[in-house]
């Protein structure tokens, strides 16, 4: 069995270029100003912040900020294991449902 949708002579093919002439026709010219601005029509951006991963691997250097973070951080009290446990199960966790904490 032939399962060939297409006629021996051609005119499938036909009607498919001349749909794609006919939305071509349709689609309009975009401006190169349009297409790509100058940078005085937009902000540079900035590079992105070093994470803490970056400055562990030495990919970056720690940022004052940084520094004072995790300073903050060590300083902080240490957490009971009754805090933990109460924070644990206030949280519903990925599936935000409580009866099963994480």
């Amino acid at each position: 069995m032939n399962t060939d949708t297409s006629s021996p002579d051609g005119s499938l093919g036909r009607l498919l270029d001349e749909q794609l002439e006919l939305a071509a026709s349709r689609i309009p010219a975009l401006e190169p100003q349009a297409v790509h601005p100058s940078p005085a029509d937009h902000d540079e951006r900035t590079a992105a912040h070093a994470s803490f991963e970056d400055v562990v691997l030495g990919k970056a250097s720690a940022t004052p900020e940084m520094l004072e973070e995790l300073a903050a951080l060590q300083d902080a009290p240490a957490l009971s294991d009754e805090e933990l446990d109460r924070q644990a199960l206030a949280d519903g966790g990925a599936d935000n449902d409580p009866s099963t904490p994480e």
